[in-house]
């Protein structure tokens, strides 16, 4: 207990002008750009999907391009642990730009949905490599008093990445001109190539290099995949059974977890009986939840005639609301931290269902419609963000003895997993509910109001997990 209370003192020791003095700045800028560059991507990409579907067509695939790119970024992720041991930390942060690079190179020139797709598995696996290595170099190339403020400065760029995304994307989208989106990437590619090269040490890890679970991440891929295939059959009974393919293969990624070896997530992870188990799977249907975000920018163009840069911004008022709720509530401790976390549960589950309701309704002017809608998405991220600094916080607490790096690292793994199979899901709802068939804006209507309606019970269904964990805390 001490010796925490000791390093809280040292953190606030350091200020903002001591990460930015020397050349901790360079460094610090080289570890943020890396996340922006992919944060920034998430939301571009999410901007400029509906004008890229008018140019080269593939409706159907939609929400490939954020399945597959999160996949791609799960993988890059858990991998970044052993590429930064046998690379060093400057050779593995390059390869992660490069490969970011060359994805989005083939994202600018694809002439077809089909390249544009491989093009965002290849963005995916380079940003997923940047997103892992940023945090985990933190503790490598700054002191130990510096680290929080690393952390901070490097989170932040989601915030920043939520308004710079849909700008960048609007901004040329509106213009025709979606593919100089993804080109501008490589402008910071090139940047954040020649910082790292200058300030990140070579130096490799002396100490074991972690082995790559391949089975367990095959197993994870071929799930996901499994739900992506049946969204575009048009038959009911292969999309039954790709969901039902799909449930097989993360039957085997948990049955491979039991056995000895390097794990995706910390021992009773997957049992929702325990704390730990529980907590995920809240965190997982509350970010399942989040990902209709990836459709608003459609139905916006589609049905009510928004330009790509009214659309975009309307996805970061789910980021806005998150970021807000989270300082606002993260302070609270004790017993009103289990009702805070059920509170936010249920004001998502009453925002998607606003937008449910309001989908199908033809009597609003489009100003309250507007209007709507934004309140509607606010109290969505509004929503997780008051429970999720808590939800956290407990997987952290939880953590099983000789599993803390792995718990920490779980985090990431699981909101990704959980953001892959939502899109993948998403997909496949909006095309049994008639976004290409009929298509047009009726198609576009139905398939808004189906994917509301299905996703609200997501929020829903983490109640009674969450009592379940109220009576644990008692």
């Amino acid at each position: 207990m001490n010796n925490s209370n000791t390093e809280t003192i040292k953190v606030k020791d350091a200020s903002w002008q001591d990460l930015f003095s020397n050349k901790n700045g360079l460094k610090a800028t080289a570890l943020a750009l890396g996340v922006m560059l992919h944060a920034t991507n998430v939301y571009l990409a999410t901007t400029i999907m509906p004008t890229i579907i008018k140019e080269i067509g593939g409706l159907e695939y939609y929400a490939w391009n954020t399945t597959i790119f999160v996949v791609a970024s799960v993988i890059g992720s858990v991998i970044s642990a052993n590429r930064l041991a046998q690379s060093g930390p400057r050779k593995a942060y390059q390869i992660g730009i490069l490969l970011f690079s060359l994805g989005t190179i083939l994202c600018t020139l694809a002439p077809t949905m089909y390249i544009l797709l491989f093009g965002r598995f290849v963005q995916g696996f380079g940003g997923g490599l940047l997103f892992a290595l940023s945090y985990a170099m933190i503790r490598l190339v700054f002191d130990k008093n510096l680290w929080s403020r690393a952390m901070a400065l490097i989170s932040g760029m989601w915030g920043i990445a939520a308004f710079s995304g849909p700008f960048l994307g609007g901004l040329f989208a509106e213009n025709g001109h979606w593919r100089w989106a993804f080109g501008s990437l490589l402008i910071f590619c090139i940047l954040i190539y020649i910082i790292s090269t200058g300030v990140l040490p070579k130096e490799k890890n002396k100490q074991t290099i972690p082995s790559i679970p391949y089975l367990k991440l095959s197993f994870l891929g071929l799930a996901t995949l499994a739900v992506s295939v049946a969204s575009v059959q048009e038959s009911v009974l292969k999309n039954v059974v790709g969901v039902f393919i799909a449930v097989l293969f993360l039957f085997f990624l948990v049955i491979s977890e039991k056995k000895q070896g390097l794990r995706l997530l910390p021992t009773g992870a997957y049992k929702i009986s325990s704390a730990l188990g529980a907590t995920y799977t809240v965190m997982a249907l509350l970010t399942i939840a989040t990902s209709i975000e990836i459709y608003v920018p459609y139905f916006a163009q589609i049905i009510h005639n928004y330009s790509p840069l009214e659309s975009g911004f309307l996805t970061v008022l789910i980021a806005i609301g998150w970021t807000l709720s989270s300082i606002t509530f993260s302070g609270y401790k004790g017993g009103i931290v289990s009702k805070i976390i059920l509170l936010g549960s249920v004001l998502m589950f009453l925002g998607i269902l606003g937008l449910t309701l309001i989908s199908h309704t033809n009597s609003l002017s489009s100003n309250l419609n507007l209007a709507l809608t934004c309140a509607f998405l606010l109290s969505i991220g509004a929503g997780i963000g008051m429970g999720w600094p808590h939800l956290l916080t407990r997987v952290f607490s939880l953590s099983p003895l000789g599993e803390e790096d792995l718990t920490s690292s779980s985090v990431t793994t699981v909101q990704l997993i959980a953001t892959s199979f939502g899109a993948a899901l998403a997909g496949l709802i909006t095309n049994l509910g008639g976004i290409k068939n009929p298509g047009g804006v009726a198609g576009a209507i139905d398939a808004s109001f189906y994917l509301y309606g299905i996703f609200a019970l997501t929020p829903l269904g983490a109640t009674p997990v969450l009592i379940l964990l109220r009576k644990k805390d008692v």
